[in-house]
């Protein structure tokens, strides 16, 4: 047989396949891609020959753990500007609803967006990207939704699959129609739901640019029949859906993306156990947000023991945003998950790795360190894998592997 591309031996695996042992920890272990995909994951013993007669490049781990590279599955982070001045508002005692209703909020990212070109754009979700990177990130799902018009939202997602190309890495897009309702729009509200969940989706649609569709579902957002409506649009095209669900009241949002067989409802804080019940029948992934939590300083926490008893998969995302969640460490995310939604850090290693592939669709693709699933990887100088959740922010992989990038490697080598 032709050799591997990649062995690395003496490791220890987390390969974190569902119903194994503990994060499916494998010790003395060894993996090995080829072409971009896992050809063996598994005991050193199990190996069919010498290493060195294996595959092309032999690594010595050296007993560091290689998790699946991590998936941060619901991002904004194609934006132009920041809101700092808001954060100060807020710690001065503004409340989110009262700045997004002075024209701050969204909307501000919205003009700063509209206003930039495409390379200035670029340039600064380029670095928000390589951040994400640094820390064993190699699947990353974005969102437009500042843009709330066809030209922005197109540029967004453009800029989004071009960062993809550069990096080597794996984005899903999404196309987030329903974020926010423009001003100049406001007498027009009906619309311009109609419009966006109209010629502008079917626009985009066109292009191949997107992987699903998402709407803010709330009080200051958008109500559950404009949602349903949008929907519906989506569903016609054969589009799969995602929600911003109950995260500052109880819209019925979660029942709603359940009706539809969402990928997943995120947010949640507010759920009640209608809506839990119907994302576990469903399978509707419940994606923790808990950046957003942290940032606006709220008390109402997500139904975490009701997820677990209805077996409701649960993701963790860092939620990259101006304006709720200015992070760009998925680690540190983690760690709020841990400390402030009480998940376990096995927990929030299959909520970015294992659940958040599902939330995206891709588990069949990703997520799990198993032989014909894609070559991503990360490979971290840590004794266990709890401490991923354990630091705030401050331990990065000493390698990583991203199926893309191992592909196009043998590709010029060939």
């Amino acid at each position: 047989m032709s050799k591997w591309d990649h062995l690395w031996i003496n490791a220890r695996l987390a390969t974190m396949r569902e119903g194994a042992t503990a994060y499916g920890a494998v010790e003395d272990a060894a993996l090995a891609d080829k072409g971009g995909r896992l050809v063996y994951a598994g005991p050193m013993r199990g190996l069919p020959g010498k290493p060195d007669d294996l595959a092309t490049r032999v690594i010595d781990a050296k007993n560091q753990w290689i998790t699946p590279g991590l998936i941060d599955c619901h991002t904004h982070l194609v934006f132009a500007g920041n809101r700092a001045t808001e954060f100060e508002q807020r710690l001065k005692g503004a409340s989110y609803e009262a700045i997004a209703k002075t024209g701050g909020g969204i909307m501000s990212t919205v003009r700063a967006t509209r206003a930039a070109s495409e390379d200035e754009l670029a340039a600064q979700s380029r670095a928000r990207f390589n951040a994400l990177m640094s820390e064993g990130v190699t699947t990353v799902e974005v969102k437009s939704g500042y843009g709330l018009d066809l030209e922005t939202e197109l540029r967004q997602l453009r800029i989004a699959r071009r960062l993809a190309e550069e990096n080597y890495a794996r984005v899903s897009t999404t196309y987030l129609g329903l974020h926010a309702l423009p001003p100049e729009q406001a007498a027009k509200r009906a619309a311009y739901v109609a419009e966006m969940s109209g010629p502008v989706l079917r626009a985009i649609a066109a292009e191949g640019l997107i992987d699903a569709v998402d709407a803010f579902c709330e009080g200051i957002a958008f109500t559950a029949q404009e949602t349903e409506q949008f929907f519906s649009s989506a569903a016609a095209l054969g589009l799969r859906v995602k929600l911003h669900a109950d995260q500052l009241s109880d819209t019925n949002g979660a029942a709603l993306a359940a009706k539809f067989k969402a990928l997943s409802a995120d947010h949640l804080e507010y759920t009640d156990a209608a809506g839990v019940a119907a994302m576990a029948k469903a399978g509707t992934v419940a994606v923790l947000l808990p950046g957003a939590f942290f940032v606006l300083r709220e008390t109402k926490k997500p139904p975490v023991e009701a997820f677990r008893r209805a077996k409701v998969p649960i993701a963790v995302a860092t939620d990259c945003n101006p304006g709720t969640s200015p992070t760009v460490s998925l680690i540190t995310t983690m760690h709020m998950a841990c400390t402030l939604f009480g998940l376990t850090p096995e927990e929030a290693l299959a909520g970015t790795t294992r659940n958040a592939a599902r939330a995206l669709g891709l588990q069949g693709e990703t997520g799990t360190l198993e032989v014909g699933k894609a070559a991503d990887y990360a490979v971290w100088p840590i004794g266990h894998p709890c401490e991923l959740s354990y630091w705030i922010g401050s331990v990065n992989p000493s390698a990583t592997g991203r199926s893309a990038a191992l592909a196009a490697a043998n590709q010029t080598a060939s």
